[in-house]
């Protein structure tokens, strides 16, 4: 009598469905759930996503995410003098393959690629150094002043950007008031790594 008992709630214990969204790559997933309710959220601006901040959508599913804190306040662009092939690029989705390629051609240990480009953070290791465009969606969508108000916490700094201007001279944008200008390599600005999903 006692093992059927203990058989009886065994099998209800088992069979007890736990509605929920089961989608491992939404925002709300929910490990308990084994059955779907339809109640899954993608990735949305603002939202807490795949180890940082998201602050922009492709359309495709897609889109970029910034680390959670500033991974420097005062790293050097790096290499100055020296003209990056390859580094130039401003656009959105260009960032990574800029990093890459300062990180091929600058050998100096701690600069902002550097820094970005050996980041293991939130379990992933796929950071990079925003290129100029994508530094400034980080601004406009999730700094302070946006709709999101600083959701990101970023300081009142100037920030790199991956994005070259010469062999002395990079962009980066000031995080107190949005406009970007070039800066020489050589000084101290602040760091915030991303990446892609």
């Amino acid at each position: 009598m006692k093992n059927l008992f203990l058989l009886s709630i065994l099998f209800l214990l088992l069979g007890c469905k736990k509605d929920g969204c089961t989608d491992v790559l939404a925002s709300n997933y929910d490990h308990k759930a084994n059955r779907n309710d339809g109640s899954c959220i993608g990735p949305c601006i603002g939202c807490k996503y795949q180890g940082g901040i998201v602050f922009y959508l492709d359309g495709n599913g897609g889109g970029l995410i910034a680390a959670l804190v500033d991974q420097s306040n005062s790293a050097p662009w790096g290499c100055d003098g020296v003209n990056i092939l390859g580094a130039n690029a401003t656009s959105i989705g260009s960032g990574n393959l800029n990093t890459t390629n300062i990180e091929i051609d600058c050998e100096a240990n701690g600069t902002a690629a550097d820094i970005c480009a050996n980041l293991s953070l939130e379990g992933y290791n796929d950071w990079f150094l925003p290129s100029r465009d994508e530094l400034d969606l980080m601004y406009q969508n999730i700094k302070k002043g946006s709709s999101l108000d600083n959701l990101g916490g970023f300081s009142n700094a100037d920030y790199w950007s991956s994005t070259q201007g010469n062999q002395s001279i990079a962009w980066k944008q000031g995080f107190y008031g949005g406009y970007q200008s070039y800066g020489s390599k050589s000084i101290l600005a602040a760091v915030r790594a991303i990446r892609k999903f």
